[in-house]
Protein backbone atom coordinates (compact mmCIF):
# COMPACT_ATOMS: atom_id res chain seq x y z
CA UNK A 1 0.00 0.00 0.00
CA UNK A 2 1.76 3.33 -1.32
CA UNK A 3 -0.63 5.71 1.47
CA UNK A 4 -2.61 8.10 0.48
CA UNK A 5 -2.94 10.46 3.33
CA UNK A 6 -6.30 12.15 4.65
CA UNK A 7 -5.58 14.72 7.52
CA UNK A 8 -9.01 15.42 9.39
CA UNK A 9 -8.68 17.89 12.31
CA UNK A 10 -11.57 19.02 14.37
CA UNK A 11 -12.18 22.64 15.46
CA UNK A 12 -13.58 24.71 17.65
CA UNK A 13 -12.84 28.44 17.92
CA UNK A 14 -9.09 28.93 19.01
CA UNK A 15 -8.64 30.07 15.04
CA UNK A 16 -4.47 30.84 16.16
CA UNK A 17 -3.90 27.21 17.26
CA UNK A 18 -5.48 25.90 13.74
CA UNK A 19 -3.28 27.69 11.80
CA UNK A 20 -0.37 26.80 13.45
CA UNK A 21 -1.07 23.29 12.80
CA UNK A 22 -1.53 23.78 9.25
CA UNK A 23 1.55 25.26 9.06
CA UNK A 24 3.30 22.94 10.17
CA UNK A 25 1.22 20.78 7.83
CA UNK A 26 2.38 22.16 4.66
CA UNK A 27 5.66 21.52 5.56
CA UNK A 28 5.30 17.75 5.61
CA UNK A 29 7.51 15.39 3.40
CA UNK A 30 4.46 12.95 2.75
CA UNK A 31 1.52 14.04 -0.06
CA UNK A 32 -1.61 14.32 2.15
CA UNK A 33 -5.12 16.60 1.76
CA UNK A 34 -6.15 18.39 4.67
CA UNK A 35 -9.87 18.05 5.84
CA UNK A 36 -10.79 20.92 8.90
CA UNK A 37 -14.11 20.21 10.38
CA UNK A 38 -15.59 23.51 12.32
CA UNK A 39 -17.92 22.22 15.19
CA UNK A 40 -19.89 25.35 15.49
CA UNK A 41 -17.16 27.98 15.91
CA UNK A 42 -17.91 31.55 17.40
CA UNK A 43 -14.87 33.53 15.84
CA UNK A 44 -15.72 32.72 12.16
CA UNK A 45 -13.28 30.05 11.49
CA UNK A 46 -14.91 28.16 8.61
CA UNK A 47 -14.93 31.76 6.75
CA UNK A 48 -11.31 32.55 7.16
CA UNK A 49 -10.33 29.19 6.63
CA UNK A 50 -12.02 29.53 2.93
CA UNK A 51 -10.53 32.69 2.55
CA UNK A 52 -7.10 32.21 3.69
CA UNK A 53 -6.46 28.54 3.03
CA UNK A 54 -8.30 27.37 -0.11
CA UNK A 55 -6.33 24.22 -0.63
CA UNK A 56 -8.06 23.46 2.72
CA UNK A 57 -10.75 21.25 2.68
CA UNK A 58 -13.22 23.16 5.41
CA UNK A 59 -16.65 21.28 6.26
CA UNK A 60 -18.75 23.51 8.78
CA UNK A 61 -21.31 21.79 11.00
CA UNK A 62 -22.87 25.01 11.82
CA UNK A 63 -23.16 23.87 15.26
CA UNK A 64 -21.31 21.69 18.55
CA UNK A 65 -21.91 18.58 17.97
CA UNK A 66 -18.76 17.67 19.53
CA UNK A 67 -15.21 15.65 18.99
CA UNK A 68 -16.81 12.17 17.73
CA UNK A 69 -19.51 13.29 15.12
CA UNK A 70 -16.65 15.95 13.95
CA UNK A 71 -14.41 13.38 13.58
CA UNK A 72 -16.69 11.09 11.98
CA UNK A 73 -17.52 13.56 9.44
CA UNK A 74 -14.48 14.51 8.42
CA UNK A 75 -13.67 11.18 7.90
CA UNK A 76 -16.34 10.32 5.66
CA UNK A 77 -15.62 12.97 3.35
CA UNK A 78 -12.16 11.93 2.63
CA UNK A 79 -10.50 8.92 0.59
CA UNK A 80 -7.08 8.19 1.42
CA UNK A 81 -6.23 4.21 2.94
CA UNK A 82 -4.77 5.82 5.92
CA UNK A 83 -6.39 8.48 8.18
CA UNK A 84 -4.32 10.58 10.74
CA UNK A 85 -6.90 11.83 13.19
CA UNK A 86 -5.14 15.43 14.52
CA UNK A 87 -5.94 18.02 17.61
CA UNK A 88 -5.33 21.37 16.09
CA UNK A 89 -3.03 22.12 19.39
CA UNK A 90 -0.67 20.26 17.96
CA UNK A 91 2.12 21.14 15.86
CA UNK A 92 3.91 18.10 14.22
CA UNK A 93 7.93 17.57 12.72
CA UNK A 94 8.19 17.15 9.06
CA UNK A 95 8.27 13.86 9.09
CA UNK A 96 5.86 12.86 11.09
CA UNK A 97 3.29 11.91 8.82
CA UNK A 98 5.60 9.99 6.21
CA UNK A 99 6.80 8.45 9.38
CA UNK A 100 3.29 7.39 11.16
CA UNK A 101 1.98 6.23 7.87
CA UNK A 102 5.00 3.54 7.33
CA UNK A 103 3.67 0.87 10.00
CA UNK A 104 0.21 0.63 7.54
CA UNK A 105 2.60 0.26 4.81
CA UNK A 106 4.91 -2.49 6.14
CA UNK A 107 1.74 -4.49 7.89
CA UNK A 108 -1.32 -5.29 6.37
CA UNK A 109 -2.22 -6.54 9.47
CA UNK A 110 -1.74 -3.15 11.66
CA UNK A 111 -5.07 -1.27 11.59
CA UNK A 112 -3.82 1.81 13.70
CA UNK A 113 -0.56 3.66 14.76
CA UNK A 114 0.42 6.39 17.56
CA UNK A 115 2.38 8.97 17.09
CA UNK A 116 4.78 10.14 19.76
CA UNK A 117 3.68 13.36 21.68
CA UNK A 118 5.55 15.65 23.51
CA UNK A 119 5.23 18.38 26.02
CA UNK A 120 6.21 21.79 25.25
CA UNK A 121 10.39 21.81 25.57
CA UNK A 122 10.58 18.50 24.13
CA UNK A 123 11.93 17.09 27.02
CA UNK A 124 9.09 14.84 28.25
CA UNK A 125 6.75 13.02 26.56
CA UNK A 126 3.01 13.50 26.23
CA UNK A 127 1.93 10.64 25.03
CA UNK A 128 2.84 7.97 22.95
CA UNK A 129 -0.25 5.94 22.31
CA UNK A 130 -2.86 4.92 25.54
CA UNK A 131 -3.11 2.12 27.64
CA UNK A 132 -6.04 0.55 29.47
CA UNK A 133 -6.05 -0.84 32.94
CA UNK A 134 -8.20 -4.03 33.85
CA UNK A 135 -10.88 -1.95 34.80
CA UNK A 136 -10.52 -0.61 31.38
CA UNK A 137 -9.49 2.81 32.36
CA UNK A 138 -7.49 4.71 29.65
CA UNK A 139 -3.83 6.44 30.70
CA UNK A 140 -1.58 8.43 27.91
CA UNK A 141 0.96 6.01 27.55
CA UNK A 142 4.60 6.87 29.18
CA UNK A 143 3.05 10.60 29.99
CA UNK A 144 6.00 12.69 32.06
CA UNK A 145 8.42 10.20 30.99
CA UNK A 146 12.06 11.46 29.49
CA UNK A 147 11.97 11.16 25.71
CA UNK A 148 14.65 8.43 25.84
CA UNK A 149 11.84 5.68 26.98
CA UNK A 150 9.60 6.45 23.81
CA UNK A 151 10.55 2.96 22.73
CA UNK A 152 9.59 1.08 26.10
CA UNK A 153 7.40 -1.67 25.19
CA UNK A 154 6.03 -1.20 28.72
CA UNK A 155 2.69 -0.37 29.33
CA UNK A 156 1.04 -2.30 26.99
CA UNK A 157 0.02 -0.49 23.58
CA UNK A 158 -4.06 -0.04 23.15
CA UNK A 159 -4.09 2.12 20.58
CA UNK A 160 -3.47 5.93 19.46
CA UNK A 161 -3.99 8.58 22.10
CA UNK A 162 -6.50 11.32 20.39
CA UNK A 163 -3.72 14.14 19.88
CA UNK A 164 -1.94 12.24 16.88
CA UNK A 165 -2.77 9.03 15.72
CA UNK A 166 -3.39 6.74 11.90
CA UNK A 167 -5.57 4.49 11.04
CA UNK A 168 -6.09 2.15 8.37
CA UNK A 169 -9.39 3.25 6.58
CA UNK A 170 -10.65 -0.43 6.03
CA UNK A 171 -10.09 -0.82 10.20
CA UNK A 172 -11.76 2.28 11.01
CA UNK A 173 -15.01 1.54 8.71
CA UNK A 174 -14.79 -1.97 10.14
CA UNK A 175 -14.75 -0.73 13.48
CA UNK A 176 -17.99 1.50 12.81
CA UNK A 177 -15.56 4.93 13.56
CA UNK A 178 -15.94 6.48 16.80
CA UNK A 179 -18.87 5.66 18.93
CA UNK A 180 -21.10 9.29 18.46
CA UNK A 181 -22.78 8.55 22.10
CA UNK A 182 -19.49 10.24 23.51
CA UNK A 183 -18.95 13.82 22.91
CA UNK A 184 -15.82 13.53 23.64
CA UNK A 185 -13.08 11.70 26.18
CA UNK A 186 -12.27 8.32 25.64
CA UNK A 187 -13.54 7.92 22.64
CA UNK A 188 -10.41 7.13 21.29
CA UNK A 189 -9.79 4.15 23.97
CA UNK A 190 -13.33 2.46 22.82
CA UNK A 191 -12.59 2.54 19.25
CA UNK A 192 -8.89 1.14 19.67
CA UNK A 193 -10.52 -1.77 21.88
CA UNK A 194 -13.08 -2.32 19.66
CA UNK A 195 -10.28 -2.67 16.42
CA UNK A 196 -8.19 -4.75 18.93
CA UNK A 197 -11.21 -6.98 19.37
CA UNK A 198 -11.89 -6.99 15.58
CA UNK A 199 -8.44 -8.36 14.97
CA UNK A 200 -6.51 -5.85 14.23
CA UNK A 201 -3.20 -4.93 15.88
CA UNK A 202 -1.46 -1.77 16.37
CA UNK A 203 1.88 -0.16 16.55
CA UNK A 204 3.89 2.57 17.72
CA UNK A 205 5.69 5.09 15.80
CA UNK A 206 8.38 7.00 17.88
CA UNK A 207 10.21 8.60 15.21
CA UNK A 208 6.61 10.32 14.02
CA UNK A 209 7.08 13.27 16.25
CA UNK A 210 4.72 16.16 17.53
CA UNK A 211 4.30 18.46 19.95
CA UNK A 212 0.84 18.58 22.22
CA UNK A 213 0.85 22.26 23.02
CA UNK A 214 -2.59 21.53 25.58
CA UNK A 215 -6.07 21.65 24.28
CA UNK A 216 -8.07 24.92 25.52
CA UNK A 217 -11.56 23.56 23.84
CA UNK A 218 -13.69 22.55 26.87
CA UNK A 219 -10.94 23.98 29.72
CA UNK A 220 -8.80 22.31 31.78
CA UNK A 221 -10.75 20.47 34.99
CA UNK A 222 -13.50 22.78 34.45
CA UNK A 223 -17.60 21.82 34.93
CA UNK A 224 -17.72 20.95 31.57
CA UNK A 225 -14.25 19.26 30.70
CA UNK A 226 -15.09 16.49 33.72
CA UNK A 227 -18.68 16.61 32.90
CA UNK A 228 -17.94 14.64 29.74
CA UNK A 229 -15.03 12.53 31.17
CA UNK A 230 -17.15 11.61 33.60
CA UNK A 231 -20.25 10.44 30.93
CA UNK A 232 -17.73 8.60 29.10
CA UNK A 233 -16.55 6.78 31.43
CA UNK A 234 -20.57 5.75 32.76
CA UNK A 235 -21.25 4.56 29.26
CA UNK A 236 -17.94 2.58 28.59
CA UNK A 237 -18.56 1.02 32.35
CA UNK A 238 -21.46 -0.63 31.11
CA UNK A 239 -21.08 -0.87 26.97
CA UNK A 240 -18.26 -3.26 28.03
CA UNK A 241 -19.64 -5.05 31.66
CA UNK A 242 -16.90 -3.77 33.60
CA UNK A 243 -19.27 -3.87 36.83
CA UNK A 244 -20.22 -7.74 35.89
CA UNK A 245 -16.26 -8.93 35.68
CA UNK A 246 -13.57 -9.82 37.35
CA UNK A 247 -12.42 -6.33 37.91
CA UNK A 248 -15.60 -5.12 39.43
CA UNK A 249 -14.40 -4.37 42.74
CA UNK A 250 -11.45 -2.61 41.61
CA UNK A 251 -13.79 -0.80 39.35
CA UNK A 252 -16.15 0.28 41.97
CA UNK A 253 -13.58 1.17 44.74
CA UNK A 254 -12.12 3.44 42.49
CA UNK A 255 -15.00 5.23 40.82
CA UNK A 256 -16.19 5.84 44.19
CA UNK A 257 -13.44 7.42 44.91
CA UNK A 258 -12.77 9.78 41.76
CA UNK A 259 -16.24 10.82 42.93
CA UNK A 260 -15.49 11.24 46.39
CA UNK A 261 -12.33 13.28 45.85
CA UNK A 262 -13.65 14.94 42.69
CA UNK A 263 -16.61 16.64 44.79
CA UNK A 264 -14.74 17.32 47.36
CA UNK A 265 -11.68 18.98 46.02
CA UNK A 266 -14.54 20.89 42.92
CA UNK A 267 -17.13 21.44 45.37
CA UNK A 268 -19.88 20.08 42.76
CA UNK A 269 -21.17 16.57 41.62
CA UNK A 270 -20.14 16.95 38.15
CA UNK A 271 -18.06 13.50 38.07
CA UNK A 272 -21.14 11.68 40.07
CA UNK A 273 -23.88 13.28 37.57
CA UNK A 274 -21.46 12.56 34.34
CA UNK A 275 -20.99 9.02 34.98
CA UNK A 276 -24.94 8.66 36.16
CA UNK A 277 -25.65 10.00 32.91
CA UNK A 278 -23.17 7.65 30.90
CA UNK A 279 -24.57 5.07 33.04
CA UNK A 280 -28.20 5.83 31.59
CA UNK A 281 -27.04 6.46 28.10
CA UNK A 282 -25.88 2.41 27.82
CA UNK A 283 -29.33 0.98 28.90
CA UNK A 284 -30.47 -0.94 25.95
CA UNK A 285 -27.33 -0.88 24.46
CA UNK A 286 -25.45 -4.40 23.39
CA UNK A 287 -22.58 -5.03 25.17
CA UNK A 288 -19.45 -5.19 23.59
CA UNK A 289 -17.40 -8.07 23.59
CA UNK A 290 -14.43 -7.76 26.39
CA UNK A 291 -11.02 -6.53 24.82
CA UNK A 292 -8.37 -9.17 24.25
CA UNK A 293 -5.69 -9.40 26.93
CA UNK A 294 -3.34 -7.95 24.14
CA UNK A 295 -4.92 -4.18 24.44
CA UNK A 296 -5.47 -4.34 28.43
CA UNK A 297 -2.14 -4.00 31.04
CA UNK A 298 -3.08 -5.98 33.50
CA UNK A 299 0.64 -5.22 35.06
CA UNK A 300 -0.95 -1.40 36.21
CA UNK A 301 -2.33 -1.71 39.37
CA UNK A 302 -4.78 0.04 41.45
CA UNK A 303 -1.93 2.39 43.47
CA UNK A 304 -0.33 2.65 39.55
CA UNK A 305 -3.65 3.35 38.26
CA UNK A 306 -4.45 6.55 40.67
CA UNK A 307 -0.94 7.67 40.33
CA UNK A 308 -1.51 8.24 36.50
CA UNK A 309 -4.97 9.82 37.23
CA UNK A 310 -3.01 11.99 39.49
CA UNK A 311 -0.29 12.87 36.96
CA UNK A 312 -2.96 14.02 34.53
CA UNK A 313 -4.71 16.02 36.83
CA UNK A 314 -1.74 17.78 37.66
CA UNK A 315 -1.59 19.10 33.80
CA UNK A 316 0.78 17.02 32.03
CA UNK A 317 -1.95 15.85 29.43
CA UNK A 318 -5.08 18.04 28.52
Amino acid sequence: MAASIDVVVPVRDHYALTIACLEHLERQTAPHRVIVVDDGSGDGTAALLRRDWPQVTTIELGSNHGFTTAANRGVSAGEGECVVLLNNDVQLHPDCLERLAAPLEADATIGSVAALMLAPGERTIDSIGVAADVTLAGFARLQGHPVTDARRCEPVLAGPEGTAGAYRRRAWEQAGGLDETIRAYMEILDLALRLQTAGWRTACAPDAVGVHLGSSTYGRRSATQRRLAAFSRGYLLRRYGVMLSRAAVRALVTETIVVVADMLTRRDPQALLGRVEGWRAGRGCERRPWPPSDAIDSSISLGESFALRRGALRGKSS
